[in-house]
Order: structure tokens, then sequence, then C-alpha cells
């Protein structure tokens, strides 16, 4: 008996507003649930699959393999091997990925108010606290690596040479913050996470909380110096 012939598959098509408009083209890509929150986790540097899922904790894995699939095709994101002896796959944000670091920096500004609580069913991790904390850093001059100290662990900023001037945030962050502690850190900072997110809803300066010893500053640097108000 002849096989019967299976209809070819028909090419998926992604959701879309079908707008002619920028922030509707914009959300085409970014407007899916968990992919901003990829990109969150990208912007500190490459990423293991097993990694995101384990800092990206209520999300699915089918759901996770299929934003990076789709945040490979628009262009957000690649993923490639690790040199040997490594043979870890990696996913790591493309330069129009980084160009999303002042939109999640606005989001996580507008968001802190509502982080006056933290609900039972929370998770947390140390470097959920980079882009709330990013404001309060804005207007630093300084070149260098701030390693950020926490309860809940830690995470360092990489800061870029400004051409003159205070830099704003996203211009002073250099695209990418990592986790764990850096090798060589210009500065330190200890704080918790309640001042933490003081600073990030504007209750506080970066001097005043310095000054009251809320935040500690550790080093003897340029940096170090600057953010002590020296």
């Amino acid at each position: 008996m002849p096989r019967q012939q299976q209809p070819a598959a028909r090419p998926v098509r992604r959701r879309s507003y079908d707008q002619f408009d920028a922030t509707a083209r914009a959300l085409d890509s970014v407007g899916d649930r968990w992919t901003l929150l990829i990109v969150r986790e990208l912007l500190g540097g490459p990423r293991r699959y097993t990694d995101l899922h384990a800092d990206l904790p209520g999300v699915s894995t089918d759901v996770l393999a299929s934003r990076l699939k789709d945040m490979e095709q628009t262009g957000l994101a690649l993923r490639r091997k690790l040199p040997p002896p490594s043979a870890a796959s990696v996913y790591e944000l493309t330069a129009r990925g980084h160009g999303l670091l002042p939109v999640l920096a606005a989001l996580a500004e507008w968001g802190a108010p509502a982080l006056a609580e933290r609900r039972p069913t929370d998770a947390v991790r140390a470097h959920w606290f980079a882009l709330p904390l990013l404001g309060a850093l804005a207007g630093l001059t300084r070149e260098g690596v701030l390693e950020v100290r926490l309860e809940e662990g830690e995470f360092h900023l990489r800061f870029g040479e400004g051409a003159g001037g205070a830099l704003t945030a996203a211009e002073a962050v250099a695209a990418v913050y990592g986790y764990g502690p850096a090798d060589r850190p210009d500065a330190r900072i200890v704080l918790d996470a309640e001042a933490c997110l003081e600073l990030a809803r504007g209750g506080a300066t970066l001097a005043e909380a310095v000054k009251d010893g809320r935040v500690e500053v550790l080093g003897e640097g340029p940096l170090a110096a600057e953010l002590r108000g020296a």
C-alpha cells in the first residue's frame, strides 16, 4: 500500500502586534513572559542553560528553551561552545541584546517602590540588586571594577572610562555586570538588601548612606575615594 504523504509543516509564525510602530516592534521581540528576565541574567556574561534555569526560579525548561531559541532568531542572543577543556555550550547577548541595559535599568528604577516588602514566596539572588543599584551610582566618573557584597552574595559592576564629566548609569556600566567576587576589584562596598533598596528608591544618596554607616566602602584607589565622597 503506497505510503501516504504527510503535508509539509507550516512555519511557525511568531506572535506580532502587526503595528508599524517602534514600541510594538520592540514588544514583538521582548514582550513575551521571561524574555527580559533572561536578558537580565545574560547581562552578567555568558551563562550555561543550567545556570540560567537555576537563577530563574519558576520558569519551566520548555519555556526557557523556547525563549532562548526566540532570542537567537531575533538577534538578541547567540549560543556558542566554550573552548577546550570545557565542552559546555553557553548563551550570551549580542550587541543588540546588550542595548537593552538602559531599558532594564529604567524598569528597575520604576519598579523599585514596589519592593517595600518581601513576600514569603519571593526568591532572591544577590545580582538582582545590580540594576536597582545603578541609579544610586549614576554620576561616578572613575573607571574600574566595583564589588558589591550583600548577605545574599556578591556581584561586581564594571565602570567604563568617561569622556569627561559625570557618567549616567547606562554610560558608566560597560554593558555588563558579573556574578560572584571580582578577581581584583578597584573598590568594594558592603551593605544589606534594605540599604540597597533604599538607595534604589531614592530614599538616601550613596554619600548619605556611607556617612551614616549603612554602606561600607573598602579600597584605597580613586574609585573608592569617589565612593567615599573624597
